[in-house]
């Protein structure tokens, strides 16, 4: 009978893993990658969810304050996060616990968004080396006017303990 062997590359770091809340200070800041919210974006948000104001679903609506085709602030939040999530806390994000969001101006289907996060606060837990970490999550359009900014508070991973 022979052994089975160790999956191969279980001893390689994996890619895309988050910060563990020891790899943050206090101050430190990062950027996200851009993107463009697209008009596919606000069709499949607005389906999901359930959206379904008229100046979201209709391109010609006229009873609206913004011109052009604005998208629900949720959705401009939901494709940040989605960022922060694939980068910033995969695998090491265990929960979010509070939000406090402001929204500055529209954003439309063409503009480009992206986001600059600020650590505000790390305070680890007494319980398996967790820590509540705030964050500020500034996002901008490609004018760099800023549409958004929200401030976070999520409980992170810490790193593993050495066997």
């Amino acid at each position: 009978m022979s052994e089975r062997p160790a999956p191969a590359g279980a001893e390689l770091p994996r890619l895309g893993q988050g910060f563990h809340w020891q790899d943050l200070t206090v101050g430190q800041r990062m950027r996200t990658f851009r993107r463009t919210v697209t008009e596919a974006d606000l069709v499949g948000f607005i389906g999901v969810t359930g959206m379904l104001e008229a100046i979201f679903i209709d391109a010609h609506h006229e009873g609206g304050a913004i011109a052009g085709r604005p998208v629900p602030a949720v959705l401009t939040y939901s494709l940040i996060e989605g960022f922060l999530l694939q980068t910033m806390i995969q695998g090491t994000g265990l929960a979010s616990l509070e939000l406090h969001k402001r929204i500055l101006a529209p954003v439309l289907v063409g503009d480009t968004i992206e986001a600059e996060v600020e650590v505000l606060s790390i305070r680890p837990t007494s319980k398996s080396g967790r820590a509540v970490v705030g964050s500020r999550v500034d996002v901008y359009n490609q004018r760099r006017e800023q549409v958004m900014t929200y401030e976070v508070t999520r409980l992170l991973a810490g790193r593993p303990a050495l066997a």
